[in-house]
């Protein structure tokens, strides 16, 4: 679904899916990407590719959904940006959000992955799109299927972020002297912050209702437990009364039963 404008963008770097590729370890789609932006390769067709095709169509919807979630607004959907230091990486952004403090991407994946999997599988994307916009904050909003979201906040790791750098100029260097690239595999394990929504939960609905029910009632057993035991004198070893039994042990502590 890339445009024309943005099949020649992509030919004039290195951009953010390509650098998941560069920094995942598989000989033949490193070596296809390499023959790509030396022109000798035409991009992978990758129209009938059904999990490709969902992700792009439900962005905008993914876009929509996190703001109703979160109150954090999504802006700058489509933009093209080329990095200033390294001008061989530039990005295509799903979005920018907080102001333009966090990069923002969106991800439609398998019902049943794994969120550690996701967040390592698309690191390298990540970091490349915050190396490219100049932040240091990033916010991958997943979802799961068609029944499950979840948003992370993943700070820029400069460790990894330098290593990146590192793989990528020796990649572009490699295309642009015609040498066959080397397959880099890294994995990510930098720190991960986590949001997730319930939402549509049966387990969860279950226990946040019982939670929001007794609210009132867990703070009126609280205050009325440490009003009992403040009116057992310290030389009384047992008080009772009304259906309570209040005894103290030897080491002072007073425990409060039905009896």
């Amino acid at each position: 679904m890339l445009t024309e404008e943005q099949k020649l963008f992509r030919k004039q770097g290195i951009g953010g899916s390509d650098a998941n590729i560069i920094m995942g370890g598989d000989d033949q789609k490193i070596m296809n990407l390499w023959l790509e932006k030396r022109g000798e390769r035409e991009h992978e067709d990758l129209s009938d590719v059904l999990i490709v095709q969902m992700g792009n169509w439900t962005e905008p919807f993914n876009r929509i959904w996190f703001q109703r979630k979160t109150n954090r607004i999504v802006t700058d959907a489509g933009d093209q940006r080329i990095c200033l230091d390294h001008p061989f990486m530039l990005c295509t952004l799903d979005g920018m959000t907080d102001g333009g403090k966090t990069l923002w991407e969106a991800k439609h994946v398998m019902a049943f992955a794994k969120a550690n999997e996701v967040i390592s599988k698309y690191a390298p994307q990540l970091h490349h799109n915050m190396i490219v916009t100049g932040t240091k904050m990033s916010t991958l909003s997943v979802f799961f299927g068609n029944h499950h979201w979840e948003s992370f906040d993943i700070p820029y790791d400069e460790e990894f972020g330098e290593e990146l750098i590192e793989a990528e100029k020796n990649f572009w260097d490699c295309v642009q002297n015609g040498i066959e690239p080397v397959v880099v595999k890294s994995k990510y394990t930098g720190p991960i912050e986590r949001t997730v929504n319930f939402e549509g939960n049966n387990q969860w609905a279950s226990l946040a209702g019982d939670y929001i029910f007794n609210m009132d009632a867990a703070g009126r057993f609280d205050k009325a437990k440490d009003g009992l035991k403040k009116m057992i004198e310290p030389d009384v070893v047992e008080a009772r009364g009304h259906g309570i039994i209040a005894r103290r042990a030897s080491n002072g502590a007073v425990t409060i039963k039905k009896g």
